[in-house]
């Protein structure tokens, strides 16, 4: 596997911990201890040593953190074709480097610098080579923490800067080799809001707290009852600070978070099918374009759906109009049987989907004839036992060409009321002899409407039966043919009742 990618990452990563590094490390503490503290040359050499052999230990400490960290993504590089497992497990990991990096910081660099820099400055106070108070030594790993949050932060966002190309990288192989998108698929790894509170509350105390300890040291090296005062006003200032900090760091992360959980919760709607959510348009800052372009998403979202929709409704039109084309007496039957299933779907109270079932249902519920010859299918006279025995197979044939069609689940809402619809509720029917409510709904309705418009609709060898007989007929059958429920519905309606 290529290579330049992994070194460039890698070169990438060093120059960021470099630049961290000196900041914090070379730039903050030395200058605590440089500008803070009055030493003698001596005293002052001497600690310049503990601190250099303290980066030593750190350097040394975070070099074998680093690598077991970094260690799913070697392995992704040292093989020759990765696995998906090992493409997706480095995807993972890359993405979890600047939450490492944190850990790495406040772990390994943190521990690595500080505890043996306490050692040997304790050491270099027993031995006389610094002439220091003891409690120095308690400000310094305080100051050691402050130093690690700093470059924490700083680590944070160059890494989260620096995985990018990676990723990139890494989906591009998933896609090459597995033809798979390699993602987290939403899966958050770090809440935008506590990483918004966090990065403000450092960004707000740090400074506050590095000029308080400096100070502290400092004016102890003039005078020790000057620093007791001091620090009689500065816990105040210190406290007052901290919690301003704090709540300006927990402002801004709800003033963030609150726009995006608006757009996440629009977004789950609209990924349910809801296309009729739109996003609360309340900002005015970079959120408030944000919004508004998921809002002309969702609204263009909204137009192909309509246009999509208006398309397959024409389609199943379409296809019964071509089906009833065969037989000029049974022209709009398809048609006209939708419309009577529609008055019985809305008097039984189905919702707005299952009426659409029924609607398409019903178009199609003889799509089977096709399959029927001419010559059986338009006969005028009565039809033979073995002609009958065909015609009685266009249920079964018409579920069979429905799931011809793909996608395979669009159609599948509408096999059961095409393979129903010539079952009787008395268990004569068929093709599979169903009886009373296990014969599925849209069958039971679409029985009741081909019934009725097959005996008031005129036929080469009778005239159609005027609808108040047809009525009556569809109420004698209540209970034996027809879903009696179903029966009392549609003739209340068509009776104006």
């Amino acid at each position: 596997m290529e290579q330049q990618p992994y070194r460039s990452f890698l070169a990438r990563l060093v120059l960021n911990y470099i630049v961290g590094s000196v900041i914090a490390v070379v730039g903050v503490g030395g200058t605590i201890i440089t500008g803070s503290l009055s030493l003698p040359a001596g005293e002052l050499r001497h600690l310049q040593i503990i601190l250099l052999l303290s980066l030593g230990t750190m350097f040394l400490a975070e070099y074998f953190a680093f690598r077991l960290h970094i260690a799913p993504i070697r392995a992704l590089f040292r093989a020759e074709r990765p696995s998906l497992d090992e493409l997706e497990a480095a995807y993972l990991r890359t993405h979890r480097l600047p939450s490492l990096a944190v850990a790495r910081t406040l772990g390994p660099h943190m521990l690595g610098l500080s505890l043996p820099a306490i050692a040997m400055a304790l050491l270099a106070i027993r031995l006389g080579w610094a002439e220091l108070p003891y409690y120095y030594i308690g400000l310094a790993a305080a100051g050691a923490v402050l130093v690690a949050c700093m470059h924490a932060l700083i680590e944070y966002f160059l890494t989260a800067q620096a995985i990018r190309p990676l990723l990139g990288y890494i989906r591009r192989r998933g896609s090459e080799l597995y033809a798979t998108d390699i993602s987290l698929n939403g899966h958050v790894l770090v809440s935008i809001q506590r990483k918004f509170q966090l990065s403000a509350f450092l960004i707000g105390t740090f400074p506050l707290l590095l000029f308080t300890l400096a100070t502290q040291i400092r004016l102890n090296g003039w005078s020790a009852d000057l620093g007791y005062d001091y620090w009689s006003w500065a816990g105040i200032i210190l406290v007052t600070g901290v919690g301003f900090s704090s709540l300006g760091a927990w402002l801004l992360g709800r003033d963030v978070q609150q726009p995006i959980r608006e757009l996440y919760e629009a977004m789950a709607e609209v990924q349910e099918g809801n296309l009729h959510k739109s996003a609360s348009d309340l900002y005015s800052d970079e959120f408030a374009r944000l919004t508004a372009g998921f809002n002309g998403m969702v609204g263009g979202l909204r137009t192909r759906e309509r246009m999509n929709a208006q398309l397959l409704q024409s389609y199943y039109a379409t296809l019964a109009a071509a089906l009833d084309a065969r037989d000029a007496y049974t022209a709009g039957h398809s048609q006209r049987v939708a419309e009577y299933s529609g008055v019985i779907g809305r008097a039984a109270g189905l919702s707005a989907e299952a009426l659409d079932v029924l609607n398409k249902t019903a178009l199609l519920h003889d799509i089977g004839k096709i399959g029927v010859r001419d010559s059986v299918l338009l006969k005028d006279g009565k039809l033979t036992d073995e002609e009958f025995e065909q015609i009685k197979q266009h249920p079964v044939l018409g579920e069979s060409i429905l799931l011809q069609v793909e996608p395979r689940e669009a159609m599948a809402p509408l096999l059961p009321g095409v393979r129903s619809h010539h079952e009787r509720y008395d268990g004569r029917g068929y093709p599979d002899g169903m009886r009373g409510e296990d014969i599925p709904r849209t069958g039971r309705i679409i029985a009741v409407a081909d019934a009725f418009d097959a005996m008031t609709s005129d036929r080469p060898y009778r005239k159609g039966m005027a609808f108040d007989k047809a009525l009556a007929i569809l109420e004698e059958g209540r209970g034996t043919q027809w879903d009696p429920v179903y029966v009392e519905l549609f003739v209340a309606r068509m009776r104006g009742k």
